[in-house]
Parts: structure tokens; sequence; C-alpha cells
């Protein structure tokens, strides 16, 4: 009951601190409602988008990053007075506070971004950069047919194309590096002045015990 999908926002805790003894300490300080108190804290909240993904679940993951996206609460003039806060910057609380449900609280400083950020690129794309190497790991919604982009690595930059041709949100079944199939789940960064073009297909796994896109190989 903690997620509001009509005012897009999900709460730390309900119901909030009013007049409580013994006293829980300064987060009574706010109002009940408001930030901690039983707002949503969107740095906490976040998690809530990672957990589902992290179980596979990522058309609830999708749901929940875009309900606290600022954007989606400023799309039409009465969800922009209602949100009152700007749509390019995440705010670090959203009130639960009866009158002002929906409204943003303090914007531009939240550490929270950083954590949004990471969870779509890493945790939705699926891609995690770690040293001079990368791979994908993938949690989209079932809708979702691909997406691709392009990473510059100094003088070099990788064209990364995913496909999901079965509407699947986990599951690498094939990874294609410049034209060549490759076996391996860990991709190197070459410096090599190219253009260099990664295909990944997800789909189905096959339910033995092979490695998958969590193993040292890519399954077959």
């Amino acid at each position: 009951h903690l997620i509001d999908d009509q005012n897009k926002l999900i709460q730390l805790f309900d119901p909030p601190f009013d007049k409580s003894s013994p006293h829980p300490g300064y987060i009574i300080g706010y109002p009940p409602g408001v930030r901690e108190n039983g707002g949503q804290y969107t740095h906490g909240a976040l998690w809530v988008a990672l957990a589902y993904a992290r179980l596979g679940n990522g058309t609830r993951a999708v749901e929940l990053l875009r309900m606290m996206s600022p954007t989606e609460h400023t799309r039409t003039a009465e969800e922009a007075i209602k949100y009152k806060g700007e749509p390019y910057t995440v705010a670090a609380d959203v009130y639960a506070l009866e009158g002002q449900r929906g409204r943003a609280g303090w914007t531009w400083y939240t550490g929270s971004s950083g954590w949004m950020y990471r969870i779509w690129i890493e945790e939705i794309l699926g891609f995690k950069l770690r040293g001079n190497r990368f791979c994908f790991d993938p949690c989209l919604p079932k809708t979702w047919k691909g997406f691709s982009f392009v990473y510059s690595y100094k003088d070099s930059s990788y064209s990364i194309t995913v496909e999901n041709p079965d509407g699947v949100s986990q599951g690498i079944v094939s990874v294609e590096v410049n034209g060549k199939k490759s076996s391996e789940k860990w991709i190197p960064l070459h410096d090599n002045g190219r253009n260099n073009r990664i295909l990944i297909r997800m789909g189905a796994l096959k339910p033995t015990g092979e490695a998958g896109a969590k193993g040292d190989k890519v399954t077959r």
C-alpha cells in the first residue's frame, strides 16, 4: 500500500509519526507525510525499482522509475501545478501530506539522481562497465523490442544494439562483436580507433545447467 500509482509516489512508511510516545527523534520534526516522515524519500524509493529489476520484473521496474521521473509529473499544466517542481531535476522527496499529495519537495541537491541514472543504465538497459571491459544483462519491459546507443572509449566508439524479438524481460542468447559470434560474457574495450559493432540478442534461455547471462559464457 506504500506505492501510490495515482499520485506517482512511493511512501517510505505509513502512517507517519504525529504525536508519538516514545519520541521517535528528529523525524517527527517534519509534518506528517513530508520527507522522511511518511512521504516519498526518493533515495530509498528508487531501491524498490532496483529490487523489481533484480527480481526480473522489468515492466514494473520501469513503471516505478517513470513514476519517480520529474518529466512524468509535469506533462500537463494541471500536473505541473500539482507537482510544483522542475521537470528536469529529480526531487529528493514528494509529499504524501493530505491536500499536498504528489507535490515535489527539495530539488537540485539530491544524490538520488545518481541512483536513478545507475538503475536505468545498469539494471534496465543492463550495461555494466567495469574497468576496461563491459557486459550486458538487461531487464526490460516485455513490450520493448530493443534499443541502441553508442559508447565512446578514448578514440574508439562502440555502436551497441540490443534486440528483443521474443519480448522477454531477461536472457541473452547471442552476442556478436564486429560480426563475429562471441561466447564470452565480458567484452573488452580496445582503443583501436574504430567504430566497433556489438549486437546482442535476447531470448528465452534453455532450462539447463548451462551458464546464462549471469555466468561466464553466453547460453546458445
